[in-house]
C-alpha cells in the first residue's frame, strides 16, 4: 500500500516508530508511484495466450512495476494487485517476460536508490538520542554514525576511500604485496641506519667530551709538576 501526505500528497511515513534511525529503513516510506508516461512502465508485458480469471495481466504487471518502485519492496508490491510471490515469479521466468524482468530489476533500483539516499541523509545529519536518567527524558543528543559515513565513502568513492580494505584483502604472494613488503622492508633498513649512526654519533661526542674533561683536570698536575722542576 502506498502512503502519501492527504495535504501535500508528499510520500508519507510508513513506520511510526519514534526511532530515526528506524524512520530511515527501506520500509519506512513509498515514494510516489511512477507517471503513467515513465518509461518503467513502458516496458512489453508478458501476453498469456490463454489468460485465466486470475492472471497477472498487463495491466496487472504495469501496476506491480509501479508499485513496486514505489515501495522497493517485493511483498509489499505483490499485495497491492492481490498475486502470489509465487505466481509473479513463475511468470518473470517465463518466455516473453522479459520486458518484465528488466522493469522489475529497475523498480528494485529505484528503491535501493532511495534507501542510499536515506543512510547519506542519516550519515550527513546524525539522528538525535535521548538522555534519560532514573526514567526521566533530560534532553537528546546527536550521535553521527562514523561506521555508516565510511562505509557509504567507500562505496561511492572506492578510488580514494577503498583502499584500505582493497589492502587488508592482500596476501603473501600477491604481486602487490610482496612489492609493498620489499618497500616497507627497504624502508625499516633506512630508518634503522639512521637510527644507528645518531646512537653512534652522540657516543662519538661524549667521548670527545670526556677526553676534553680528562684534559682539564689534568692541567693542573702538570703546572704542579713544572714548578717543583
Amino acid at each position: 500500500m502506498t502512503f502519501h501526505d492527504h495535504k501535500t500528497g508528499a510520500p508519507a511515513l510508513a513506520s511510526k516508530s519514534p526511532r530515526p534511525s528506524r524512520r530511515t529503513s527501506r520500509t519506512a516510506f513509498t515514494a510516489a508511484p511512477p507517471a503513467a508516461d515513465d518509461p518503467l512502465l513502458g516496458f512489453a508485458p508478458y501476453l498469456h495466450k490463454q489468460p485465466r480469471k486470475n492472471a497477472i495481466t498487463p495491466d496487472r504487471q504495469r501496476a506491480f512495476i509501479s508499485a513496486l518502485a514505489a515501495s522497493g519492496i517485493v511483498t509489499q508490491a505483490a499485495r497491492e494487485i492481490g498475486a502470489s510471490m509465487e505466481a509473479l515469479y513463475k511468470l518473470r521466468q517465463l518466455p516473453g517476460a522479459e520486458g518484465f524482468a528488466a522493469a522489475w530489476e529497475a523498480a528494485i533500483d529505484r528503491g535501493v536508490a532511495r534507501l542510499e539516499d536515506c543512510l547519506l541523509a542519516r550519515a550527513l545529519e546524525g539522528e538525535e538520542r535521548p538522555i534519560v536518567s532514573a526514567g526521566k527524558l533530560l534532553g537528546t543528543w546527536r550521535h553521527f554514525d562514523n561506521r555508516l559515513a565510511m562505509f557509504l565513502l567507500r562505496q561511492r568513492r572506492p578510488a580514494r576511500w577503498g583502499q584500505a580494505d582493497a589492502f587488508a584483502a592482500l596476501r603473501p604472494g600477491h604481486p602487490v604485496y610482496e612489492r609493498l613488503r620489499a618497500e616497507w622492508l627497504a624502508r625499516d633498513a633506512e630508518d634503522e641506519e639512521e637510527i644507528i649512526a645518531s646512537i653512534n654519533a652522540k657516543l662519538d661526542a661524549m667521548q670527545a667530551r670526556e677526553a676534553a674533561v680528562r684534559v682539564l683536570l689534568a692541567a693542573p698536575d702538570a703546572e704542579e709538576e713544572a714548578e717543583e722542576a
